[in-house]
């Protein structure tokens, strides 16, 4: 039994679960250490405010074993962080899965993208990867997921930062500062958003986002935040925080007047028609171009063009209402997500007990400070991503792998068993 245990501890080397050290700030109610005895005492108004963040660390930390189906397979040195304590408390618990006929060494099929040409490699989950994930949800009773540009590199859209995204080809996407001071700029903007529009809409939900839907929809999953402005979460059927807006929607700058993307792309084919029909002649599968969509296409939608079709004499529609400048409804690099959207978030997560993140690194201050906010308020954290995420040092559950390969079949376990929408 112990050379099963050691064996099983290296074998699912996929999966990483880390449970981390946690340096909590010093405060005037805590807990009185004695590090001699290991044995605290807890101020009585702190064990009210501690519940919430024992029980939410428990959900991922322990994990039931009473059923004769549930095996055992390593043990792992967990944190219970108790709120206003400068110290932490290290236990360990045993980390059990359903137990299953199948060998440890089988894998999931890996035929489930799409479009692999985006997506970063990584080796396909361990049958104990949907098992770990499966446990994080049933052991949790509001859930709250926020999803990244790795669902969506999947149907064909482009992240910026994986190995295979924007950011490798050199490209720097527009910034709020550039888009509003330069009327060059905003030609060069537009110019390539309706060139690359009808590819990007042509773009079709994957099936992490119809897994993410059916759960939704079974009640196992409460809220979704994206961070994504593709809109796929809504054609799968379900209603996220778009917490960095869409390209669905054009605003005006001034007056905050709103017009829905088809219809200005229609004004831009009326402004520019000798372009428009350039743009339809066309070579999208030049060489070195992404054969998917052709042209470069960018994750926020835009492709990259040569410059003689934007110059001088591109022409962009202004506000009906005011004539004022038209963007994007979308947070641009070096803006800020609007104070409403920000509080509605940072309250989905504070108030959790379980936050999944799928398919983000996490480099972007907006989406970090929610996983950190839910960790810090005790809720259960896991990522599902291939490579590593700035959040890495203090989630419970790490499973490197492919969105699409994973989330699809956790449908099929346990006492899950939702239908694929």
């Amino acid at each position: 039994m112990r050379k099963m245990r050691r064996r099983n501890r290296y074998h699912y080397s996929i999966l990483r679960i880390e449970a981390r050290r946690h340096i909590l700030y010093e405060s005037e109610e805590g807990i009185d250490w004695n590090q001699n005895q290991r044995q605290m005492t807890v101020s009585s108004t702190s064990i009210f405010r501690s519940v919430r963040k024992v029980l939410g660390t428990a959900v991922t930390d322990t994990i039931q074993s009473s059923s004769k189906n549930w095996q055992s397979l390593f043990r792992v040195r967990s944190v219970l962080p108790f709120q206003d304590s400068v110290k932490f408390v290290q236990t360990s618990c045993r980390i059990s899965v359903p137990g299953t006929s199948s060998g440890s060494e089988q894998k999931v099929p890996s035929n489930f993208l799409r479009d692999k040409k985006l997506v970063p490699e990584s080796d396909p989950p361990n049958i104990e990867d949907i098992k770990f994930l499966y446990q994080f949800f049933d052991s949790s009773s509001k859930v709250v997921v926020l999803t990244g540009a790795g669902i969506s590199t999947e149907c064909g859209i482009p992240d910026y930062r994986s190995p295979n995204g924007a950011y490798s080809s050199g490209y720097k996407p527009i910034t709020h500062q550039e888009f509003v001071r330069s009327s060059k700029a905003r030609r060069r903007y537009w110019a390539r958003s309706y060139a690359g529009w009808k590819r990007f809409i042509a773009a079709q939900p994957g099936a992490s986002h119809s897994a993410l839907a059916s759960l939704e929809k079974a009640g196992r999953i409460n809220y979704i935040i994206t961070q994504n402005v593709d809109r796929l979460h809504h054609r799968a059927g379900s209603s996220p925080l778009e917490l960095h807006g869409t390209v669905y929607s054009v605003v005006c700058l001034d007056c905050g007047y709103l017009i829905n993307r088809n219809l200005f792309q229609d004004e831009l084919k009326a402004l520019n028609p000798k372009w428009a029909a350039a743009i339809e002649n066309l070579k999208h599968d030049s060489p070195g171009s992404d054969k998917s969509f052709g042209m470069k296409q960018r994750p926020d939608g835009d492709i990259e063009i040569d410059e003689k079709f934007w110059e001088e004499n591109f022409c962009i529609p202004t506000c009906q209402k005011c004539k004022g400048v038209l963007k994007p409804d979308v947070v641009f690099f070096g803006d800020n997500i609007p104070k409403d959207r920000a509080a509605d978030a940072m309250a989905a997560v504070r108030g959790c007990d379980a936050l999944l993140v799928v398919g983000s690194s996490l480099m972007t201050m907006s989406a970090f400070r929610l996983v950190r906010a839910a960790h810090e308020a005790g809720a259960a954290t896991a990522i599902v991503n291939v490579g590593n995420t700035r959040a890495d040092d203090f989630v419970s559950l790490k499973i490197n792998a492919r969105c699409g390969e994973i989330l699809p079949r956790l449908l099929d376990i346990g006492c899950l068993s939702i239908p694929v929408i």
